[in-house]
């Protein structure tokens, strides 16, 4: 037996399992705040589990993906709804539709210019949202990409995943995209964070491999003990590692910049693990589709045991 940091997880139940929570992000008030795609909702958990939880109208927007924005409030993507929404941490909505019909915008992050940015998976389009408002759009050069999720990255551009072009582009503030192939075929990343290391991380959701991007392009990738495991998200901790959610496989895995991977059973059968994000607490928070938010908290002494879990 190993020593490595042991992870405990523990399950908030946040809504019923039709909700669907989906994206989550630490909020500027020092809880986590999600998505319920399918009930039209965002939702908040405190540090000590509390939940509440705001009703958007309409509901069919299907929010996605939320980030903290520069101004102390939330902001999100509607994909059904083709809309960027903002949500004050008492609550208050403004939405802003897109100029593009049907765009899909679906991954959204923080830009290093005080603006937002996100991706217009119906549209082959990479978005600009200042905080006021104002709208740019920039075309991709790739059809039929459906670009996923969007970080920013260690080099001035904003770094996003094309689902199924199996390709990880860069986007500069002028506009200019760069495209990436990526070796494994069918690989369809989907999430995308910018590690300790200088370098991108994300997953391929139909390759069940963890990738590596440096700013110049060069690429490596990690395959998952199960290939069928369908990771999902990805986002840097607090370790200097990279933690994911494999969809597919009820787990939560951990990969270190050399490419060592952890995993770790969730404790509710088929939980469906989507978002994952740091909390203000150290800890890796998940939002599991099946109405529940789990917190795993690393523990830097014991020894570690493949999917050691904690309490419910």
């Amino acid at each position: 037996m190993t020593h490595h940091p042991t992870v405990s997880l523990t399950e908030f139940p946040v809504s019923d399992r039709e909700a669907g929570p989906y994206g989550i992000t630490a909020g500027p008030d020092g809880a986590m705040w999600f998505t319920m795609v399918r009930h039209g909702r965002i939702g908040r958990v405190a540090p000590a589990g509390e939940i509440t939880s705001h009703q958007l109208e309409p509901a069919s927007g299907g929010p996605s993906i939320i980030t903290a924005g520069p101004d102390d409030a939330l902001w999100f993507t509607e994909f059904r709804g083709h809309r960027i929404s903002r949500m004050t941490t008492a609550g208050d909505v403004t939405s802003f539709p897109l100029p593009t019909p049907e765009a899909g915008p679906f991954g959204i992050a923080a830009g290093p210019d005080d603006a937002l940015w996100f991706t217009e998976a119906g549209a082959d389009r990479i978005g600009r949202i200042t905080t006021d408002g104002r709208i740019t759009e920039f075309p991709l050069p790739v059809s039929g990409a459906f670009p996923s999720a969007i970080t920013a990255g260690p080099d001035d551009r904003l770094w996003f995943t094309m689902n199924q072009a199996n390709a990880v582009g860069a986007i500069a503030r002028d506009g200019a995209v760069t495209v990436h192939p990526l070796p494994t075929p069918g690989g369809a990343p989907v999430g995308i964070t910018a590690g300790a290391d200088g370098a991108l991380w994300f997953v391929e959701i139909g390759a069940g491999r963890i990738g590596r991007i440096t700013p110049d392009g060069k690429i490596d990738e990690f395959p998952l003990p199960d290939p069928a495991s369908r990771p999902h998200a990805i986002a840097a901790g607090a370790d200097g590692n990279c933690w994911f959610t494999e969809w597919g496989a009820n787990r939560v895995g951990r990969i270190t910049p050399d490419g060592r991977i952890d995993e770790h059973d969730l404790p509710s059968p088929s939980s469906e693990p989507h978002g994952i994000a740091q909390g203000p607490d150290g800890a890796m928070w998940t939002a599991l589709e099946i109405g529940a938010i789990a917190r795993l908290t690393t523990h830097r002494d014991g020894p570690h045991r493949h999917g050691a879990v904690g309490e419910r």
